[in-house]
């Protein structure tokens, strides 16, 4: 049976209180408008203060062990989150989305990702609780993950533009329905010589979608390489993803400072990997160590602080050359026609 700190009336005040949240996110979408950096921090600073305060009530009612659990779990996540914002960026930008329209699309794109992260941590569980080799599963995707990350870092196409045409979920939707040229407000169909049509909006949107899949594919495994607690991975999960909204706005102009990304997401993924092989291998034979979870935090914070350290030195160096380090996607892009 797993050990976790999930009642049922914990887990409904906190799902109520997700959605809450979600509701207050479309309310202040509504209206689609540009946003403004004070609004994206004051929002950041929101989505930040929240987790953090969560925090406390886990580790005052629940011990410091899953206090740290709680806290590193969401810490990975968060660190995934940015890897996201890297790919809606170009996204974003190969769909020339209107200024007003981003974060609305970015919004559909969270409330995705929240219903499928779900479904994994629900499998997850299930799949634990049945099955002690499903950790040495588990810790393979996060290796290959990981390997697959250095290597796109070192090929310099971590983060390379997409070519959105070639997307299957992009030339489905053209296979199914035509596609407007212009985009119609936040609408998904509109009306082209009297026929119902796709909106560009609408494209970009199941794209996002589409992106969430590969996300959740990668960031379940890793935080339950951290705690075995599906409430608790439920918990990160929703708090990371909540405020990537409004962290994307204020980190746009920064995240193409940020080339050395890959390196410490490949470092932190294969990491944890390497925790999950030995926490089978441990079930399997007691006498095998395992990676105590606030050692954990220790290297993940020491692998954040270096690649953001080298990533600003790197991107300063280069930009006194002339050469930016970072790549900047193009602002506008026919991708409809």
């Amino acid at each position: 049976m797993i050990d976790t700190i999930g009642t049922p009336t914990l887990w409904a005040v906190t799902i109520a209180g997700v959605l809450a949240l979600l509701v207050v996110d479309f309310i202040a979408t509504r209206k689609p408008h540009e946003v403004s950096m004070r609004e994206a921090v004051a929002w950041s600073a929101f989505y930040v203060a929240i987790p953090l305060a969560f925090g406390l009530y886990v580790w005052s009612q629940h011990g410091g062990e899953r206090g740290v659990e709680y806290y590193t779990g969401y810490l990975v996540e968060k660190s995934l989150s940015v890897d996201n914002l890297f790919v809606f960026m170009l996204l974003l930008a190969a769909f020339a989305v209107p200024a007003a329209l981003q974060q609305r699309v970015l919004l559909y794109g969270i409330v995705g990702a929240l219903v499928l992260r779900g479904i994994f941590i629900a499998l997850g569980a299930a799949a634990l609780s049945a099955f002690d080799w499903v950790f040495l599963v588990f810790g393979a995707v996060l290796l290959v993950t990981g390997v697959k990350l250095l290597k796109d870092a070192l090929s310099g196409d971590d983060h390379a533009e997409k070519d959105v045409s070639s997307m299957r979920t992009v030339r489905l939707l053209r296979r199914v329905m035509p596609v407007a040229d212009e985009y119609d407000g936040p609408r998904l169909l509109t009306r082209v010589g009297g026929a119902r049509a796709l909106t560009p909006f609408a494209v970009v949107t199941v794209a996002v979608l589409a992106t969430d899949i590969v996300f959740a594919i990668d960031s379940v495994p890793a935080v339950y390489g951290i705690t075995g607690d599906p409430y608790l991975v439920f918990a990160t999960n929703a708090f990371a993803l909540l405020g990537l909204r409004a962290l994307y706005f204020v980190l746009r102009g920064a995240l193409s400072k940020l080339v050395h990304l890959g390196f410490g997401l490949a470092a932190i993924l294969g990491f944890i990997g390497v925790k999950l092989v030995l926490h089978w291998a441990h079930l399997v034979w007691p006498s095998v160590p395992e990676i105590p979870t606030l050692a954990s935090l220790g290297v993940i914070v020491g692998i954040l602080a270096v690649t953001t350290t080298t990533s600003l030195i790197a991107s300063r160096r280069a930009e006194a050359a002339g050469s930016p380090a970072g790549r900047e996607p193009e602002e506008e892009r026919s991708v409809v026609g």
